[in-house]
Protein backbone atom coordinates (compact mmCIF):
# COMPACT_ATOMS: atom_id res chain seq x y z
CA UNK A 1 0.00 0.00 0.00
CA UNK A 2 1.37 3.40 -0.98
CA UNK A 3 1.84 5.68 2.03
CA UNK A 4 3.83 8.52 0.40
CA UNK A 5 1.93 11.37 -1.28
CA UNK A 6 2.30 14.97 -2.33
CA UNK A 7 -0.58 15.94 -0.03
CA UNK A 8 -2.56 14.31 2.77
CA UNK A 9 -5.98 15.84 3.50
CA UNK A 10 -7.82 15.12 6.74
CA UNK A 11 -11.57 15.26 6.13
CA UNK A 12 -13.73 14.46 3.09
CA UNK A 13 -16.33 17.19 3.36
CA UNK A 14 -16.69 19.81 0.61
CA UNK A 15 -13.53 21.68 1.71
CA UNK A 16 -11.31 18.60 1.75
CA UNK A 17 -12.59 17.13 -1.50
CA UNK A 18 -12.39 20.48 -3.32
CA UNK A 19 -8.73 20.78 -2.30
CA UNK A 20 -8.08 17.15 -3.26
CA UNK A 21 -9.70 17.44 -6.70
CA UNK A 22 -7.92 20.72 -7.39
CA UNK A 23 -4.53 19.21 -6.54
CA UNK A 24 -5.24 16.00 -8.45
CA UNK A 25 -6.09 18.10 -11.52
CA UNK A 26 -2.58 19.55 -11.24
CA UNK A 27 -1.14 16.02 -11.36
CA UNK A 28 -0.37 15.70 -7.66
CA UNK A 29 -0.69 12.48 -5.67
CA UNK A 30 -3.27 13.03 -2.94
CA UNK A 31 -4.73 11.03 -0.06
CA UNK A 32 -7.91 11.83 1.86
CA UNK A 33 -8.50 10.48 5.37
CA UNK A 34 -12.17 10.38 6.43
CA UNK A 35 -13.38 8.86 9.69
CA UNK A 36 -17.09 8.54 8.76
CA UNK A 37 -18.65 6.06 6.37
CA UNK A 38 -20.75 7.66 3.61
CA UNK A 39 -23.55 8.46 3.02
CA UNK A 40 -23.91 10.55 6.15
CA UNK A 41 -26.34 13.27 7.14
CA UNK A 42 -24.94 16.50 8.54
CA UNK A 43 -26.29 19.51 10.43
CA UNK A 44 -26.10 21.91 7.50
CA UNK A 45 -28.36 24.38 5.72
CA UNK A 46 -27.56 22.56 2.42
CA UNK A 47 -27.88 25.65 0.20
CA UNK A 48 -25.27 26.09 -2.51
CA UNK A 49 -25.07 29.54 -4.11
CA UNK A 50 -24.92 30.10 -7.85
CA UNK A 51 -21.21 30.96 -7.77
CA UNK A 52 -20.49 27.61 -6.16
CA UNK A 53 -22.54 25.63 -8.65
CA UNK A 54 -20.18 27.03 -11.28
CA UNK A 55 -17.29 25.85 -9.09
CA UNK A 56 -18.88 22.39 -8.90
CA UNK A 57 -18.59 22.31 -12.71
CA UNK A 58 -14.83 22.78 -12.36
CA UNK A 59 -14.77 20.04 -9.73
CA UNK A 60 -16.52 17.68 -12.13
CA UNK A 61 -19.88 17.25 -10.38
CA UNK A 62 -21.94 20.15 -11.71
CA UNK A 63 -24.11 18.01 -13.97
CA UNK A 64 -24.88 15.54 -11.19
CA UNK A 65 -25.66 18.41 -8.83
CA UNK A 66 -28.14 19.97 -11.26
CA UNK A 67 -29.78 16.59 -11.91
CA UNK A 68 -30.47 15.96 -8.22
CA UNK A 69 -30.69 19.31 -6.41
CA UNK A 70 -33.87 21.09 -5.40
CA UNK A 71 -35.40 23.99 -7.36
CA UNK A 72 -33.66 27.30 -8.02
CA UNK A 73 -33.94 29.74 -5.13
CA UNK A 74 -35.13 32.98 -6.72
CA UNK A 75 -36.54 34.69 -3.61
CA UNK A 76 -35.41 35.24 -0.03
CA UNK A 77 -37.70 35.97 2.90
CA UNK A 78 -37.84 36.67 6.61
CA UNK A 79 -40.00 34.44 8.79
CA UNK A 80 -40.25 36.01 12.24
CA UNK A 81 -43.09 37.36 14.35
CA UNK A 82 -45.74 38.81 12.03
CA UNK A 83 -46.24 38.40 8.29
CA UNK A 84 -43.52 37.03 6.05
CA UNK A 85 -41.44 39.55 4.08
CA UNK A 86 -40.00 38.62 0.67
CA UNK A 87 -37.45 40.02 -1.78
CA UNK A 88 -35.62 38.82 -4.92
CA UNK A 89 -32.47 36.74 -4.56
CA UNK A 90 -29.61 38.59 -6.31
CA UNK A 91 -28.53 36.81 -9.47
CA UNK A 92 -25.05 35.40 -9.84
CA UNK A 93 -23.03 35.17 -13.03
CA UNK A 94 -23.02 31.96 -15.03
CA UNK A 95 -25.50 29.86 -13.07
CA UNK A 96 -28.00 32.54 -12.09
CA UNK A 97 -29.49 31.07 -8.90
CA UNK A 98 -28.45 28.73 -6.14
CA UNK A 99 -30.04 25.40 -5.19
CA UNK A 100 -29.91 22.95 -2.30
CA UNK A 101 -28.69 19.36 -2.16
CA UNK A 102 -28.53 17.20 0.95
CA UNK A 103 -25.06 16.70 2.38
CA UNK A 104 -25.64 12.96 2.31
CA UNK A 105 -25.74 13.31 -1.48
CA UNK A 106 -23.31 16.20 -2.13
CA UNK A 107 -20.45 14.79 -0.07
CA UNK A 108 -20.74 11.47 -1.89
CA UNK A 109 -20.68 13.12 -5.32
CA UNK A 110 -17.53 15.06 -4.45
CA UNK A 111 -15.73 12.08 -2.94
CA UNK A 112 -16.58 9.92 -5.95
CA UNK A 113 -15.17 12.65 -8.21
CA UNK A 114 -11.99 12.74 -6.12
CA UNK A 115 -11.59 8.97 -6.46
CA UNK A 116 -12.22 9.17 -10.20
CA UNK A 117 -9.47 11.81 -10.40
CA UNK A 118 -6.92 9.50 -8.78
CA UNK A 119 -7.22 10.54 -5.12
CA UNK A 120 -6.61 7.67 -2.68
CA UNK A 121 -9.32 7.56 -0.02
CA UNK A 122 -8.82 6.05 3.44
CA UNK A 123 -12.35 5.58 4.80
CA UNK A 124 -13.34 4.96 7.52
CA UNK A 125 -9.95 5.87 8.99
CA UNK A 126 -9.21 8.49 11.63
CA UNK A 127 -6.18 10.76 11.78
CA UNK A 128 -4.81 10.70 15.33
CA UNK A 129 -1.53 12.64 15.12
CA UNK A 130 0.54 14.88 12.88
CA UNK A 131 4.32 15.12 13.23
CA UNK A 132 5.82 17.98 11.24
CA UNK A 133 9.05 17.49 9.33
CA UNK A 134 11.26 19.82 7.31
CA UNK A 135 10.58 18.24 3.92
CA UNK A 136 7.78 15.75 4.72
CA UNK A 137 5.33 15.46 7.59
CA UNK A 138 3.82 12.29 8.98
CA UNK A 139 0.14 11.64 9.71
CA UNK A 140 -0.83 8.69 11.87
CA UNK A 141 -4.15 7.16 10.82
CA UNK A 142 -6.12 4.34 12.40
CA UNK A 143 -8.93 2.04 11.26
CA UNK A 144 -10.78 -0.46 13.39
CA UNK A 145 -8.01 -3.01 12.90
CA UNK A 146 -4.74 -1.33 11.88
CA UNK A 147 -2.55 1.75 11.98
CA UNK A 148 -0.59 3.45 9.19
CA UNK A 149 1.81 6.37 8.77
CA UNK A 150 1.15 8.57 5.75
CA UNK A 151 3.86 10.98 4.64
CA UNK A 152 3.61 14.12 2.50
CA UNK A 153 5.16 17.58 2.23
CA UNK A 154 1.69 19.18 2.32
CA UNK A 155 -0.80 18.47 5.12
CA UNK A 156 -4.31 19.92 4.90
CA UNK A 157 -6.72 20.01 7.84
CA UNK A 158 -10.30 19.85 6.56
CA UNK A 159 -11.93 17.99 9.44
CA UNK A 160 -14.37 20.63 10.69
CA UNK A 161 -14.58 22.20 14.11
CA UNK A 162 -14.78 19.17 16.39
CA UNK A 163 -12.58 16.31 15.23
CA UNK A 164 -12.06 13.92 18.16
CA UNK A 165 -8.48 13.27 19.28
CA UNK A 166 -5.43 15.46 19.76
CA UNK A 167 -4.60 16.87 16.35
CA UNK A 168 -2.76 20.22 16.54
CA UNK A 169 -5.58 21.78 14.48
CA UNK A 170 -8.34 20.84 16.96
CA UNK A 171 -10.32 23.46 18.85
CA UNK A 172 -10.80 23.35 22.61
CA UNK A 173 -14.39 22.45 23.45
CA UNK A 174 -15.74 24.58 26.31
CA UNK A 175 -19.45 24.80 27.10
CA UNK A 176 -20.79 28.31 27.70
CA UNK A 177 -24.35 29.59 28.36
CA UNK A 178 -24.42 31.67 25.18
CA UNK A 179 -23.04 28.97 22.89
CA UNK A 180 -25.10 28.19 19.81
CA UNK A 181 -26.20 24.59 19.22
CA UNK A 182 -27.29 23.43 15.77
CA UNK A 183 -30.25 21.25 14.78
CA UNK A 184 -31.45 19.99 11.43
CA UNK A 185 -34.25 17.85 9.98
CA UNK A 186 -35.87 17.03 6.66
CA UNK A 187 -39.62 17.13 6.10
CA UNK A 188 -41.84 15.70 3.37
CA UNK A 189 -45.00 17.46 2.23
CA UNK A 190 -44.31 21.04 3.27
CA UNK A 191 -46.04 24.12 1.86
CA UNK A 192 -43.03 26.38 1.31
CA UNK A 193 -43.03 27.83 -2.23
CA UNK A 194 -40.37 25.99 -4.23
CA UNK A 195 -38.29 29.06 -5.15
CA UNK A 196 -38.27 30.64 -1.66
CA UNK A 197 -35.55 30.43 1.01
CA UNK A 198 -36.58 32.15 4.25
CA UNK A 199 -34.36 33.36 7.06
CA UNK A 200 -35.99 32.40 10.36
CA UNK A 201 -35.55 34.64 13.41
CA UNK A 202 -36.92 33.77 16.84
CA UNK A 203 -36.02 34.57 20.48
CA UNK A 204 -32.57 33.15 21.13
CA UNK A 205 -31.89 31.77 17.68
CA UNK A 206 -32.10 31.84 13.89
CA UNK A 207 -32.36 29.36 11.05
CA UNK A 208 -33.40 28.72 7.48
CA UNK A 209 -35.53 26.54 5.22
CA UNK A 210 -35.02 25.40 1.64
CA UNK A 211 -36.22 22.66 -0.70
CA UNK A 212 -33.48 20.10 -1.32
CA UNK A 213 -33.35 16.84 -3.28
CA UNK A 214 -36.02 14.09 -3.33
CA UNK A 215 -38.76 16.56 -2.33
CA UNK A 216 -37.14 17.05 1.06
CA UNK A 217 -37.73 20.34 2.82
CA UNK A 218 -34.67 21.13 4.91
CA UNK A 219 -35.02 23.01 8.18
CA UNK A 220 -31.86 23.93 10.07
CA UNK A 221 -31.40 26.33 12.95
CA UNK A 222 -29.10 27.46 15.73
CA UNK A 223 -30.31 28.27 19.22
CA UNK A 224 -28.43 29.61 22.22
CA UNK A 225 -27.88 27.13 25.01
CA UNK A 226 -29.76 29.30 27.53
CA UNK A 227 -32.69 29.75 25.12
CA UNK A 228 -32.79 26.00 24.56
CA UNK A 229 -32.90 25.40 28.31
CA UNK A 230 -35.88 27.76 28.57
CA UNK A 231 -37.60 26.02 25.63
CA UNK A 232 -37.14 22.65 27.33
CA UNK A 233 -38.85 23.95 30.44
CA UNK A 234 -41.88 24.84 28.30
CA UNK A 235 -41.76 21.48 26.42
CA UNK A 236 -40.29 19.07 29.00
CA UNK A 237 -41.50 15.77 27.55
CA UNK A 238 -39.65 15.62 24.25
CA UNK A 239 -36.07 15.80 23.04
CA UNK A 240 -34.00 18.97 22.92
CA UNK A 241 -34.64 19.22 19.15
CA UNK A 242 -38.39 18.86 19.63
CA UNK A 243 -38.42 21.51 22.36
CA UNK A 244 -36.51 23.93 20.14
CA UNK A 245 -38.79 23.15 17.19
CA UNK A 246 -41.88 23.87 19.30
CA UNK A 247 -40.25 27.13 20.37
CA UNK A 248 -39.85 28.14 16.71
CA UNK A 249 -43.44 27.24 15.87
CA UNK A 250 -44.68 29.45 18.71
CA UNK A 251 -42.81 32.53 17.47
CA UNK A 252 -42.65 32.07 13.67
CA UNK A 253 -46.09 31.72 12.02
CA UNK A 254 -44.40 31.44 8.62
CA UNK A 255 -42.63 28.25 9.68
CA UNK A 256 -45.82 26.82 11.14
CA UNK A 257 -47.63 27.49 7.86
CA UNK A 258 -44.82 26.08 5.69
CA UNK A 259 -44.72 22.85 7.71
CA UNK A 260 -48.45 22.43 8.23
CA UNK A 261 -49.23 18.79 7.43
CA UNK A 262 -45.57 17.95 6.74
CA UNK A 263 -44.00 14.75 8.06
CA UNK A 264 -40.57 14.37 9.57
CA UNK A 265 -38.30 12.39 7.22
CA UNK A 266 -35.69 10.77 9.43
CA UNK A 267 -34.47 11.70 12.90
CA UNK A 268 -33.41 15.13 14.09
CA UNK A 269 -29.67 15.81 13.96
CA UNK A 270 -27.79 17.93 16.50
CA UNK A 271 -24.28 19.42 16.56
CA UNK A 272 -22.26 22.08 18.27
CA UNK A 273 -21.45 24.29 19.84
CA UNK A 274 -20.53 26.31 16.78
CA UNK A 275 -17.41 28.47 17.03
CA UNK A 276 -17.72 31.32 14.51
CA UNK A 277 -14.64 33.39 13.86
CA UNK A 278 -11.52 33.86 11.76
CA UNK A 279 -8.70 31.47 12.61
CA UNK A 280 -5.24 30.82 11.18
CA UNK A 281 -5.40 29.55 7.62
CA UNK A 282 -1.79 28.32 7.78
CA UNK A 283 0.19 27.56 10.93
CA UNK A 284 2.74 24.97 12.11
CA UNK A 285 3.20 23.96 8.46
CA UNK A 286 -0.42 22.79 8.25
CA UNK A 287 -2.90 24.32 5.79
CA UNK A 288 -6.48 24.74 6.97
CA UNK A 289 -9.67 24.81 4.92
CA UNK A 290 -13.37 24.92 5.77
CA UNK A 291 -14.34 25.47 9.40
CA UNK A 292 -10.81 24.78 10.61
CA UNK A 293 -9.70 28.00 8.90
CA UNK A 294 -12.71 30.06 9.89
CA UNK A 295 -16.40 29.67 10.53
CA UNK A 296 -19.36 31.92 9.88
CA UNK A 297 -22.61 32.08 11.80
CA UNK A 298 -24.96 29.99 9.61
CA UNK A 299 -27.43 32.88 9.51
CA UNK A 300 -26.04 33.85 6.08
CA UNK A 301 -26.17 30.29 4.64
CA UNK A 302 -22.60 30.36 3.37
CA UNK A 303 -21.06 27.29 5.03
CA UNK A 304 -20.87 25.14 1.89
CA UNK A 305 -19.64 28.12 -0.14
CA UNK A 306 -16.78 28.82 2.27
CA UNK A 307 -15.84 25.15 2.37
CA UNK A 308 -15.76 24.62 -1.39
CA UNK A 309 -14.07 27.93 -2.13
CA UNK A 310 -11.39 27.62 0.56
CA UNK A 311 -10.39 24.17 -0.68
CA UNK A 312 -10.23 25.35 -4.29
CA UNK A 313 -8.30 28.52 -3.37
CA UNK A 314 -5.76 26.49 -1.39
CA UNK A 315 -5.18 24.08 -4.27
CA UNK A 316 -4.65 27.02 -6.61
CA UNK A 317 -2.17 28.71 -4.27
CA UNK A 318 -0.21 25.50 -3.73
CA UNK A 319 -0.02 25.12 -7.50
CA UNK A 320 1.03 28.71 -8.10
CA UNK A 321 3.88 28.48 -5.59
CA UNK A 322 4.82 24.91 -6.51
CA UNK A 323 4.72 24.45 -2.72
CA UNK A 324 6.44 21.13 -2.18
CA UNK A 325 9.47 22.29 -0.19
CA UNK A 326 9.48 24.16 3.13
CA UNK A 327 10.31 27.60 1.70
CA UNK A 328 7.64 27.45 -1.00
CA UNK A 329 5.08 26.08 1.48
CA UNK A 330 5.60 29.04 3.79
CA UNK A 331 5.16 31.48 0.89
CA UNK A 332 2.05 29.65 -0.28
CA UNK A 333 0.66 29.65 3.26
CA UNK A 334 1.10 33.40 3.60
CA UNK A 335 -0.52 34.04 0.22
CA UNK A 336 -3.36 31.63 0.91
CA UNK A 337 -4.12 33.29 4.26
CA UNK A 338 -4.26 36.69 2.55
CA UNK A 339 -6.62 35.51 -0.21
CA UNK A 340 -8.75 33.66 2.36
CA UNK A 341 -9.31 36.85 4.36
CA UNK A 342 -10.17 38.90 1.29
CA UNK A 343 -12.70 36.29 0.22
CA UNK A 344 -14.37 35.50 3.54
CA UNK A 345 -13.65 38.02 6.33
CA UNK A 346 -16.45 40.44 5.41
CA UNK A 347 -19.15 37.78 5.35
CA UNK A 348 -17.99 36.34 8.69
CA UNK A 349 -18.20 39.76 10.32
CA UNK A 350 -21.60 40.46 8.72
CA UNK A 351 -22.92 37.13 9.99
CA UNK A 352 -21.72 37.95 13.49
CA UNK A 353 -23.58 41.27 13.47
CA UNK A 354 -26.77 39.72 12.10
CA UNK A 355 -26.74 36.82 14.55
CA UNK A 356 -26.22 39.19 17.46
CA UNK A 357 -29.15 41.32 16.30
CA UNK A 358 -31.46 38.39 15.61
CA UNK A 359 -30.92 36.74 18.98
CA UNK A 360 -30.85 39.83 21.20
CA UNK A 361 -33.81 40.87 23.33
CA UNK A 362 -36.58 41.84 20.89
CA UNK A 363 -34.05 41.45 18.05
CA UNK A 364 -36.31 39.31 15.88
CA UNK A 365 -39.12 41.88 16.22
CA UNK A 366 -36.74 44.71 15.31
CA UNK A 367 -35.48 42.81 12.25
CA UNK A 368 -39.06 42.23 11.13
CA UNK A 369 -39.94 45.91 11.61
CA UNK A 370 -36.96 47.16 9.59
CA UNK A 371 -37.18 44.57 6.83
CA UNK A 372 -40.95 45.05 6.50
CA UNK A 373 -40.28 48.70 5.67
CA UNK A 374 -37.24 47.97 3.48
CA UNK A 375 -37.65 44.50 1.89
CA UNK A 376 -34.74 45.23 -0.45
CA UNK A 377 -32.47 44.88 2.57
CA UNK A 378 -32.94 41.10 2.26
CA UNK A 379 -31.50 41.19 -1.27
CA UNK A 380 -28.69 43.48 -0.13
CA UNK A 381 -27.87 41.18 2.76
CA UNK A 382 -27.72 38.16 0.44
CA UNK A 383 -25.31 40.05 -1.83
CA UNK A 384 -23.10 41.22 1.07
CA UNK A 385 -22.98 37.68 2.43
CA UNK A 386 -21.00 36.64 -0.64
CA UNK A 387 -23.62 34.90 -2.76
CA UNK A 388 -22.54 36.77 -5.88
CA UNK A 389 -18.85 37.25 -5.02
CA UNK A 390 -16.69 35.66 -7.69
CA UNK A 391 -13.65 33.57 -6.93
CA UNK A 392 -10.19 34.96 -7.69
CA UNK A 393 -8.74 33.67 -10.93
CA UNK A 394 -5.60 31.53 -10.74
CA UNK A 395 -3.34 29.73 -13.16
CA UNK A 396 -2.13 26.68 -11.22
CA UNK A 397 1.12 24.93 -12.06
CA UNK A 398 0.45 21.63 -13.84
CA UNK A 399 2.89 18.80 -13.09
CA UNK A 400 4.56 17.57 -16.24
Amino acid sequence: MNTHFDAVIIGAGPAGTAAAIGLAQQGRSVAIVERSAFPRRKVCGEFTSAIDIDLLDQLGVGAEFRAQAGPEVRRVALFAAGDAVEAPMPEGQGTAFGRALGRDVLDGLLLDAARAGGVIVFQPWRATDIVAGVERSSVTIESATEQLQLEAPVIVAAHGSWEPGKLPTNLTKINRPHDFLGFKAHFIGGRLPPDLMPLIAFPGGYGGMVWADHDRLSLSFCIRRDALAAARRVSPDGSAAEAAFNHILRYCPGVAEALHGAELAGPWLAAGPIRPGIRRAYADDIFRVGNVAGESHPIIAEGIAMALQSGWILAAQLGQFDAWDSTARAAAGKAYASVWRKQFATRIRLASVLSGLATSANGAKLMHLVISRFPVSLSTGARLSGKTKRLPEFTPCIVK
